[in-house]
C-alpha cells in the first residue's frame, strides 16, 4: 500500500472517528429574561425559547457494523459513495496485481485457470452477496436490486464504454482489411467532414486473432443461465419461478466450472499475459539505461520528452552513422541491461524493440522511428509509474518507479528460474488477501450507502448501482484495457478484448452464481425482466459482433457507445412506463 492510501484511510478515519448523535434544537421567541426551557414545563404559550423534539428514528440511519458513519443527506450519501467507491476500487487493483504476481510465478494452469479469474470478479460478487443478505427478506428484496444494477452495468460497461474507446486508442491505418501495427496515419479529430470520413470510410481500426473470437462467443454463450431464469416470466407462469432459479443457478454453476477447466487446458489468455509482462520489463529495462547514459535528461524541465537528447542517444547508439539502428546495433545497446534477471534473451528483447519501434517494416529503426517509440515508451511509464518531481535533475523519478514495479514482477513460468521466488509469491499472497478484506469489509457499507442515497433523492437504486459501482469494481481493468490497446498491435489488441470478453463471462456465471443463490436460499422475488433484456441485447449484440470478425474499423465504436444509454432507456421505459417491475 502507498503511502497516498495510507493518508487517505487515516483521513476518512479522522472524519469519521466520532459516532453520529441527535439533539434538540433551540427555537421559538426570544425571552425577556434571557433563560431557555428545560423543555418539561407545562405552561402553554411560553414567551420564551422551547427545544424541539428528538429526532425520529424514522429520519435516522443504521451505521454499518454499528460504528461507520451514515447520514439521510444527499450530499453525505454522495460522500461517503465516492469514499466507499474508491475503496473498493483499491480492492480490485490490489487482486489484480496480486493475480499478475502470481500468475507469472506459477504460470498457466490449475491457479491461473481456476483461481485467478474468479478473483478478477470478487468484488462485484462481494458487493452482490451483501446486497442480498442484509435484514430480512424483504430489506434484502429491495436492496437486491443494487445487486442486479451492478450486474448489469458492470457487463453493460465492459462491451459499450470501455469496448468502443479502446477501439479509438488502439485504432491503426487499414489494409486490405487488416489493421498495420503501429501505424496510424489516418487522424482523428472533431472536425465534421474528416470526422465522417474516419469512422465510416473504414480508413482506421482494430484488429484480432481467431482466439479473441473463441472469447466472444463463448461470452455469448454465458448468457444461457439468464434465458432459462427468464423462462417462467416470458410464459407468465408464476408457479415455476423458484424451479426455474434452481435449474438456473446449477446450470450457471456448471458453465462456471466448465469455463475454468477450459482456462486450464487452453492457457492462452494466461500466456497473453506473461508474454505481455516480459515486454514491459524491456521497455523499463531500457528506458534505465538509457536515463543514466543521458544523465538522467530524458525529459524537459517541465516533464515532456527532451527530443534532442533522444536523438543524441540515437547517434551515440547507430555505430556506422548510416542512419538506421540494425539488429547488431541494438543488440549492443541491450548487452549492458541485465535481461538474464527475467531469463530473457539478447535476441527476444532486439525482436520486441523492432516490432515497436520499425513502422516501416525494413528491419532497422530510423531516427524519427526511434524518437517516437522511446517517447511513446516514456508516456507509457508515466502511467504506470507515477509522476514525481526530482529537483535540479531535470528528469522525473516515474523511470525509476516504473523500472522497480516491473523488477517485482517476475516473468518466468517455471518457477526454479525466478529470482527469490518464494518473497514474490508471498507478496503476491498479501496483495490478495489485502484485496479481498477491503472489498469484504466496505461492500456491505457501499451497498447502505447507495441505498440511503436512493432514498434520500427518490432514484432508483438500480440506476445508481448501473452507472456508480461499476467506476469502482472495472475501473482497474479499464485502464489496463486502455493501455494494452494503445500499443497500437494486434497481440495486445486481442490480449485486451479477450480479457474484457472473459470479464463479461466471470460476470455472467460467477456473479450470476451467487445473485441466484441468493435468491433460492433467501426466497426472494425474481423480477428483473428489464435488466436481463438489457444484458441479453448487449451481449448477444456485442458477441455476434466479435464472433466472425477480426477486424473491427473505427465506425463500430459509435455502435458500442450508443448501446450504454440505450440499456438506460430501455430499463426505465419498461419498467416506469409499461410497468415490467
Amino acid at each position: 500500500m502507498t503511502s497516498k492510501h495510507f493518508l487517505f484511510l487515516f483521513f476518512f478515519i479522522f472524519c469519521f472517528s466520532s459516532f453520529p448523535s441527535h439533539a434538540r434544537f433551540i427555537t421559538g421567541r426570544p425571552s425577556p429574561t434571557g433563560l431557555v426551557s428545560d423543555g418539561i414545563s407545562t405552561v402553554k404559550n411560553l414567551p420564551y425559547l422551547l427545544l424541539k423534539p428528538p429526532v425520529s428514528a424514522e429520519e435516522s440511519c443504521e451505521q454499518s457494523y454499528g460504528f461507520l458513519p451514515c447520514t439521510t443527506t444527499v450530499l453525505g450519501n454522495m460522500f461517503l459513495i465516492i469514499v466507499y467507491g474508491y475503496l473498493m476500487y483499491l480492492a480490485a487493483t490490489y487482486l489484480s496485481y496480486g493475480s499478475e504476481l502470481l500468475l507469472e510465478i506459477l504460470g498457466p494452469g490449475i491457479v491461473g485457470g481456476l483461481f485467478l479469474p474468479m478473483l478478477g470478479a470478487l468484488p462485484d460478487a462481494m458487493l452482490i452477496l451483501v446486497s442480498g443478505l442484509s435484514g430480512t427478506a424483504e430489506t434484502a428484496q429491495s436492496q437486491v436490486s443494487v445487486g442486479m444494477g451492478l450486474l448489469a452495468g458492470s457487463t453493460v460497461m465492459l462491451l459499450t464504454v470501455i469496448w468502443g474507446s479502446c477501439i479509438i486508442v488502439g485504432r491503426c491505418d487499414l489494409h486490405d482489411s487488416v489493421a498495420i501495427d503501429g501505424r496510424n496515419t489516418k487522424g482523428f479529430n472533431l472536425k465534421g467532414v474528416q470526422l465522417c470520413s474516419t469512422l465510416f470510410l473504414a480508413k482506421s481500426g482494430v484488429s484480432t486473432d481467431i482466439w479473441t473470437c473463441y472469447a466472444a462467443r463463448i461470452m455469448a454463450i454465458s448468457v444461457i443461465p439468464f434465458l432459462i431464469v427468464q423462462l417462467p416470466q416470458a410464459l407468465s407462469s408464476t408457479s415455476g419461478r423458484h424451479l426455474a432459479v434452481l435449474i438456473a443457478l446449477i446450470i450457471s454453476l456448471l458453465m462456471l466450472i466448465s469455463y475454468c477447466v477450459y482456462q486450464v487446458f487452453q492457457p492462452w489468455i494466461q500466456r497473453r499475459r506473461i508474454a505481455f509482462a516480459k515486454h514491459k520489463h524491456v521497455i523499463s529495462g531500457i528506458l534505465r539505461h538509457l536515463k543514466k547514459h543521458a544523465l538522467g535528461r530524458l525529459l524537459t524541465d517541465d516533464g515532456e520528452p527532451d527530443t534532442e537528447i533522444i536523438r543524441k542517444l540515437f547517434e551515440t547508439i547507430d555505430e556506422n552513422h548510416d542512419g538506421g539502428l540494425s539488429p547488431s546495433e541494438l543488440r549492443a545497446l541491450i548487452i549492458g541491461i541485465r535481461f538474464e534477471e527475467i531469463d530473457l534473451d539478447q535476441d527476444d528483447a532486439v525482436s520486441k524493440v523492432i516490432a515497436d519501434f520499425d513502422t516501416s517494416r525494413d528491419n532497422l529503426v530510423q531516427e524519427d522511428e526511434f524518437v517516437e517509440g522511446i517517447m511513446k515508451w516514456i508516456n507509457e511509464a508515466k502511467q504506470t509509474g507515477g509522476a514525481y518531481l526530482e529537483s535540479n535533475a531535470g528528469t522525473f523519478k516515474f523511470i525509476d518507479h516504473f523500472h522497480q514495479a516491473r523488477s517485482e514482477e517476475q516473468s518466468d513460468e517455471v518457477v526454479e528460474n525466478v529470482e527469490n521466488p518464494r518473497w514474490i509469491s508471498i507478496k503476491a499472497v498479501l496483495m490478495l488477501l489485502l484485496g479481498t478484506l477491503i472489498a469484504a469489509a466496505f461492500a456491505d457499507p457501499l451497498v447502505d450507502a447507495v441505498d440511503n442515497f436512493s432514498e434520500a433523492t427518490s432514484i432508483p437504486s438500480f440506476f445508481i448501482s448501473f452507472i456508480a459501482l461499476p467506476l469502482a469494481t472495472n475501473s482497474s481493468e479499464a485502464v489496463s484495457a486502455i493501455i494494452f490497446a494503445s500499443r497500437k498491435k494486434q497481440r495486445t489488441a486481442s490480449l485486451t478484448f479477450s480479457e474484457l470478453y472473459g470479464a463479461v463471462t466471470m460476470n455472467n456465471v460467477l456473479c450470476l452464481s451467487v445473485f441466484l443463490a441468493l435468491v433460492y436460499v433467501r426466497g426472494l422475488t425474481w423480477d428483473f425482466s428489464s435488466e436481463v433484456l438489457v444484458i441479453l441485447i448487449v451481449c448477444v449484440v456485442m458477441g455476434a459482433f466479435a464472433s466472425f470478425r477480426t477486424t473491427f474499423p473505427l465506425w463500430t465504436c459509435s455502435v458500442a457507445y450508443i448501446l450504454y444509454p440505450f440499456s438506460l432507456g430501455l430499463v426505465y421505459v419498461l419498467d416506469y412506463v409499461f410497468g415490467w417491475s
